[in-house]
């Protein structure tokens, strides 16, 4: 009997796939999910032929090609045909549901009654979608096609701004001291050793510090995410946010960093064994990821279905 496809461990294969090669997927480069690209990014970021926007992180993350791709049926009525042969990939898109889940602490009225809280949960569901390159009769778009909405940074002073506009908008005291960069959830602030500690190498500055911003937008008064303990299956959910997140901005502010350490054995490995005991933990976290960035850069445009 043939085995139901499951959508999870599809996607989380792919992933594993990308490490086992050496490639670490979420240090490519993205555009915010639902941002109208350019001419600029259209070959940069993998989009939506009709719309001509930017397919989710979670779909930058595995899709093979970037640049234009529609589903069979968009492709038809712009006039184009499927080539023989040609395989279409999987697009997914989630649904976020809300759900009633029991705590550990009592009710006031009732020892014995359970307090309730809400969490939300991203379920995912998928189509199939063909590459411009597998499709005839229509000719890419021209750069004069594209009016994209993608807002441009430049430079170091751009990062800052960002981080300013941030921390100030939430009201997140940034320390620096030490030679240690993390987020206090307790008291909801951030501490970063300070940048003459990073040398000439700013990028790495910034990676540090979104790293850190991405983690506090999972307070509770935010986008009230699960921190868990270091080394349990939560924590590690948390860390990868934190790392997609982070590396989305990175792109979106034009910022390069050399990240060699990355390509170590001992982090792919890491994370390998992570994604092999919870098929979950990619497509929630790239969903999450997406929450933050767009909290963020204060982007306010309404989510898309890719």
């Amino acid at each position: 009997m043939k085995s139901k496809f499951d959508i999870y461990q599809d996607i989380t294969d792919r992933i594993i796939a990308k490490l086992q090669q050496g490639e670490i997927p979420w240090n490519k480069p993205w555009v915010c999910s639902g941002a109208r690209v350019d001419a600029g990014t259209s070959k940069q970021v993998a989009f939506n032929r009709v719309t001509k926007r930017a397919y989710s992180l979670l779909n930058q993350l595995t899709l093979k090609r970037v640049g234009e791709y529609a589903s069979f049926k968009q492709w038809t009525e712009l006039g184009g045909h499927i080539r023989k042969g040609a395989k279409g990939e999987i697009v997914v898109f989630y649904k976020w549901q809300t759900y009633k889940v029991p705590t550990d602490k009592k009710g006031e009225d009732d020892e014995d009654e359970k307090k309730w809280k809400l969490k939300e949960i991203p379920i995912l569901k998928y189509y199939v979608v063909f590459h411009i390159e597998d499709v005839e009769g229509v000719e890419p778009l021209a750069d004069d096609e594209f009016k994209g909405d993608v807002q441009r940074f430049d430079d170091d002073a751009d990062a800052e701004c960002v981080m300013t506009d941030y921390l100030t908008r939430e009201h997140i005291p940034l320390t620096y001291k030490g030679n240690r960069a993390f987020y206090r959830p307790s008291t909801d602030e951030i501490y970063l050793p300070e940048k003459f500690k990073f040398g000439r190498n700013g990028a790495e500055f910034y990676s540090t510090a979104f790293h850190e911003m991405v983690h506090s937008t999972g307070a509770e008064k935010r986008l009230h995410r699960e921190f868990g303990m270091f080394g349990d299956g939560v924590y590690s959910k948390e860390e990868l946010v934190a790392e997609i997140g982070a590396s989305s901005i990175l792109y979106v502010l034009g910022i390069e960093t050399e990240r060699t350490f990355q390509n170590s054995t001992a982090y792919i490995q890491s994370w390998l064994k992570a994604l092999r005991n919870d098929n979950k933990m990619v497509v929630s976290a790239a969903a999450r990821a997406d929450k933050a960035v767009r909290l963020i850069l204060n982007y306010h445009r309404n989510e898309v279905d890719s």
